[in-house]
């Protein structure tokens, strides 16, 4: 098992990051991979998940060890996949969500893509009080927090990246139609684009 992979951003997609490590491109889906954008070419720690199924086998890789410990816990969640764990965790902020689940918020969980009220009662049941242990350190490093890039880009390609980032995540584009407008208002980088719209996307 890989428990964390430290090399070079090679690359950046919505679905993924390349992380280069000794010469070897490890491909690496992660829940927000535009937060890695003011790293490009830059060393990052990633802590990793190996997922193995008959049909696939991929890693998923996370800024902290307690959002990586809190997909995992997803995962065990009937009805969650690695792509639901994704669309969780994209939000940014894992606190949030292990409160929703301690305070029984299903109105909270239902916001995320593919997450209906009978998932979001299980995931309640299964993980409430099991997730004391990553409530203190849940929310990312400094490292990833919001910053402007020094290098401006165009509204256009962020947006239009951010919108793809969002689709991967398995919002609808009528969901993400309704947030556009709101979007555009501003000049901000996709990963900031992608976690605003989130933030609108989850009110």
């Amino acid at each position: 098992m890989i428990e964390f992979i430290h090399g070079i951003v090679d690359d950046i997609t919505p679905e993924y990051i390349v992380i280069n490590h000794n010469g070897i491109g490890y491909q690496i889906f992660t829940p927000n991979p535009f937060i890695y954008q003011k790293h490009y070419q830059k060393e990052v720690t990633i802590y990793t998940y190996q997922y193995v199924r008959e049909d696939l086998l991929a890693l998923y890789g996370f800024p902290t060890r307690e959002e990586k410990a809190l997909f995992i816990k997803l995962l065990h969640v009937n009805g969650i996949g690695p792509k639901g764990g994704l669309a969780i965790l994209a939000s940014g902020n894992p606190r949030q969500v292990v409160e929703a689940i301690e305070n029984e918020d299903e109105t909270f969980l239902v916001k995320f893509p593919g997450v209906g009220k009978k998932t979001a009662r299980q995931i309640i049941l299964d993980l409430k009080g099991k997730l004391v242990d990553i409530i203190p350190a849940a929310v990312s490093p400094d490292l990833f927090n919001l910053e402007q890039v020094e290098e401006k880009q165009s509204l256009s390609n962020s947006l239009s990246e951010a919108i793809e980032a969002l689709k991967v995540l398995g919002y609808s584009e009528r969901e993400i139609k309704k947030v556009v407008p709101t979007l555009k208002e501003e000049s901000l980088t996709t990963d900031q684009y992608v976690k605003k719209a989130l933030q609108k996307l989850l009110k």
